[in-house]
């Protein structure tokens, strides 16, 4: 009876060393098979974004000048696709995207991004003016409380250099599928940041302006699906949408008070590739 009773405490104790087995391997399984949502992962992103905005109105003001253009119309502007892509040395000259995340608990991220996009002022277009121009040439194009830009010597107006959003964002993140090669994640989130476009501006027929400057601010809505091969190869395609308003445009390359003003929302797709880890064991 003793040897019977012995048996069974062996076999129960093999039972529960099994049992406790097998959750360890279950937990280091789902460990390894969900990149992208444990705290330490850690992702690097770049890739390419085209984008579009509503139409803004647009307040100029400066020494002789305080007037506005109503509904104004522009678009991005793409490089044409080619080894530019590719060639580090003129990656500024695309519309990209650059992110670095970091998941400071499970399925949430905080993260560090730049969206270079393009913003380009369409030429020919007549649009709405009100205020006022002192001086007579630039005064007399104005016609029916309206402007025609289409020759370029009233006003060029562009962030090609770009419209850069430095935006810091949280994202939250869950798992969709999973197998050996390949797993399915899906973010969305929100974020928050500085405008720091180069604007390309030429007004009545001043010197362009062409400079780095601390614009204003932006905010977005982000969704995204990643696709991460291998436990670390990530393919990322993100939709975002959100708003910009830049208070503070410089407009001459002097230090005179002549400034530029205009908020607008914007619409980004944006797809590239990354790489993904764990920081922690």
């Amino acid at each position: 009876m003793k040897k019977i009773f012995g048996v069974v405490l062996m076999l129960i104790g093999l039972s529960s060393y099994s049992q406790t087995e097998n959750t360890v391997t279950t937990e280091i399984n789902k460990e390894i098979k969900n990149p992208l949502t444990k705290k330490g992962q850690v992702f690097i992103f770049y890739g390419w974004n085209r984008a579009a905005f509503t139409n803004s109105d647009i307040h100029f003001s400066g020494n002789g000048y305080d007037f506005q253009l109503d509904n104004v119309v522009a678009h991005d502007r793409p490089t044409k696709f080619g080894l530019v892509y590719f060639d580090p040395s003129w990656f500024t000259v695309t519309q990209y995207n650059f992110r670095l995340g970091y998941f400071i608990k499970d399925n949430l991220a905080l993260v560090l991004g730049i969206d270079h996009m393009k913003y380009v002022m369409d030429q020919d277009q007549t649009v709405k003016f009100s205020g006022h121009i002192s001086d007579p040439v630039y005064a007399g194009t104005v016609q029916n409380g309206q402007v025609n830009l289409a020759d370029e010597k009233f006003l060029t107006f562009e962030h090609t250099d770009g419209l850069n959003y430095e935006n810091l964002g949280l994202e939250k993140y869950r798992s969709l599928s999973n197998s050996k090669n390949i797993d399915i994640v899906w973010g969305y989130g929100g974020g928050l940041g500085v405008m720091f476009p180069k604007s390309n501006v030429k007004l009545f027929g001043n010197e362009r302006s062409d400079r780095f400057h601390v614009a204003g601010f932006g905010t977005d809505l982000r969704t995204s699906l990643n696709a991460v091969f291998w436990k670390h190869i990530m393919l990322r395609v993100e939709a975002k949408a959100g708003y910009i308003n830049m208070f503070d445009i410089k407009t001459t390359l002097n230090n005179k008070p002549d400034k530029a003003r205009q908020d607008f929302m914007f619409g980004q797709v944006m797809a590239g590739f990354g790489y993904t880890f764990n920081t922690k064991k």
